[in-house]
């Protein structure tokens, strides 16, 4: 929120206060150029832009757009960060995955800016008498060590503490999480877990390990099934508070079954609403925290890893852009520990250079963008504290609704909460394929000549539970079958673009086409006749104006030369000949499908 400075000085003093309404008079005039009729708040809403959960994100926010205070850093609700400091000290904990038995990497990691490990053991990840070799070297008492084991929990935890005393690390130096999740691991696996081995490790590290917590709330299973934000915090605060009743139920208080906690959420690329989830996952919390009577307690410890759900496995190099505004997120959002997956993590076990990235991209928002040294620089945005309170409301909607089915457990086992995933998804799922949510390298400016990038595979995630999605999926099942195409026939399938007039009438057109077809592995041929293309379809690219003047005799021409089906770029019509449209806003992916069946590849 503005503060004046104490002399009262307000530099917009002098000028005249603007009403809300004349600034919509002025949107709608410049709308009106563009042919919409609109006024008022109608013409604000034509700017507004619609996200999940029934949010919508307005183009204009002022300090009328109220919202709760959201406090001071270190302080209930803790909106602006669970601790007074933030992450002003050294910025936030830089958290590695690691995935295989490679002390090498482990090391190379710790000795180049990382601060954590996030180790992923047991089946699909480090057997468990290897995490010995694996930390040699690590100084186990300087470098947090968090564990990811599934149905290995309890071995792992044992290990782990085993280790700590064998290294002769002091009890209170041994900090990170032991990883504990039975409902985060019910919803990869699909297999009921027991909690009594979480609590016995939360029993444990309360009594004699104070910086070492036992369980993890992973948010992630649900954000990678297709959940919407509010979901993802609505499955958060479910899970969160079943463990507080079992850990209560275990004979813990309140506040120490809090502090056994640690929260697990995703970013995104979309970093507005990144910083608003975190933002908003703090202040649910603390409310939680408020109404079991440990209001102190309810600082939410937040460990934030780069959505899988965004990463590619075509272009993967544009996977540094979003994994870079995903980490900017994450820590002006407030994260006390961030994981930034490689940028080839969708293609297999990441190389030195992509961890290197890796751990660089935190390392220069920290110590060359100087990120973390502003607590909370998102706060006081009307913006920013407007979707805060929207999504916190949303995300509670959703907590309450798990509630009303008996808990997250009961959510799961009947299948609702996962058909609620799957029902969000869907929508999402339509707003790619007519690429509404472009995915740049894939269904926006695809190369289709780019060399493939081969990594060692990596080991399987668990399966069996909630699906795993990617907004790449449908577009890379076009690409292999194109793939599939050229290894068989040494050649890709082809469309002949038919340009009609002048550049300047069929640039816009014909690049529109070039893009759309290549984002299925069709390979757009410009030059020569149809005849010499060695294409079995093509697509007429140029103006309304041509289209009405030469469509149709252009249409016959190139059904006389061969082709059997013809497309034409623009607004559906009534043109001879023409048997199909593609236009912005069309089904991309039932029309590439499509077009690949009647091109005979399979």
């Amino acid at each position: 929120m503005t503060v004046l400075p104490d002399d009262g000085l307000e530099l917009a003093g002098e000028f005249p206060d603007v009403p809300h309404e004349q600034w919509q008079r002025l949107v709608a005039g410049v709308l009106r150029k563009s042919g919409k009729e609109v006024e008022g708040a109608e013409a604000e809403e034509a700017l507004s832009t619609a996200l999940e959960d029934g949010l919508r994100t307005r183009p204009l926010y002022t300090a009328h757009d109220t919202a709760p205070e959201p406090g001071l850093p270190g302080f209930a609700p803790f909106v602006r960060g669970g601790r007074a400091e933030g992450n002003t000290l050294g910025g936030w904990d830089v958290r590695q995955r690691h995935t295989v038995a490679d002390g090498g990497a482990v090391l190379a990691d710790l000795e180049n800016g990382v601060t954590s490990l996030w180790l992923a053991v047991g089946e699909g990840g480090i057997p468990v008498p290897e995490l010995g070799r694996v930390l040699d070297g690590v100084h186990l008492d300087l470098a947090p060590v968090v564990l990811d084991a599934g149905r290995d929990t309890e071995p792992a935890a044992r290990e782990l503490l085993r280790l700590y005393e064998e290294r002769g690390v002091a009890r209170e130096a041994a900090r990170g999480n032991l990883g504990a999740d039975p409902l985060g691991q019910e919803a990869l696996s699909g297999q009921e877990g027991d909690f009594a081995p979480a609590a016995e490790l939360a029993r444990l590290c309360g009594e004699g390990y104070p910086g070492l917590r036992a369980l993890t709330v992973d948010a992630l299973p649900y954000h990678e099934a297709g959940g919407s934000a509010a979901q993802e915090l609505g499955c958060s605060l479910a899970t969160g508070v079943a463990y507080l009743r079992d850990l209560t139920g275990a004979g813990l208080s309140v506040e120490q079954a809090c502090g056994q906690l640690e929260f697990r959420y995703a970013a995104t690329a979309d970093q507005f609403l990144t910083i608003a989830k975190l933002r908003a996952a703090r202040r649910l919390w603390a409310r939680v925290a408020e109404v079991c009577g440990a209001p102190r307690a309810g600082a939410q410890l937040q460990h934030v890893v780069t959505s899988e759900v965004m990463m590619t496995r075509r272009d993967p190099w544009v996977n540094m852009l979003r994994t870079t505004i995903a980490t900017l997120a994450a820590g002006a959002g407030g994260a006390d520990s961030v994981t930034v997956l490689p940028f080839d993590h969708a293609l297999g076990l990441p190389d030195a250079f992509a961890r290197r990235i890796a751990r660089n991209t935190s390392t220069i928002l920290i110590e060359e963008s100087h990120l973390s040294r502003v607590i909370d620089p998102a706060g006081g945005s009307w913006y920013v504290e407007r979707l805060t309170d929207e999504l916190a409301h949303a995300g509670w909607e959703f907590f309450r609704r798990i509630e009303r089915l008996g808990g997250q457990a009961a959510a799961l086992r009947s299948g609702d909460l996962a058909q609620d995933l799957a029902d969000t998804w869907q929508v999402r799922r339509t707003k790619l394929a007519k690429r509404r949510e472009p995915v740049t390298g894939v269904s926006e400016f695809p190369y289709l000549a780019e060399k493939p990038v081969a990594r060692e595979s990596a080991p399987e995630p668990p399966s069996g539970g909630l699906p795993r999605v990617r907004r790449d999926e449908e577009y890379e099942a076009l690409r292999a079958r194109s793939d599939a195409h050229l290894a068989k026939t040494g050649s890709r399938p082809r469309i002949f673009l038919a340009a009609v007039g002048p550049a300047a009438a069929h640039t816009a057109r014909l690049t529109f086409a070039s893009n759309l077809f290549q984002a299925g592995g069709i390979e757009p041929v410009t030059d020569g006749t149809f005849e010499d293309s060695g294409a079995t379809e093509a697509v007429l690219c140029s103006s309304d104006a041509l289209y009405e003047e030469k469509a149709a005799q252009v249409a016959t021409e190139l059904r006389s030369a061969g082709a059997s089906h013809v497309f034409l770029a623009g607004r559906p019509g009534q043109y001879a000949g023409v048997d199909a449209y593609v236009f912005a806003g069309c089904d991309a992916v039932a029309v590439l499908s499509a077009t690949l069946d009647r091109m005979g590849v399979s």
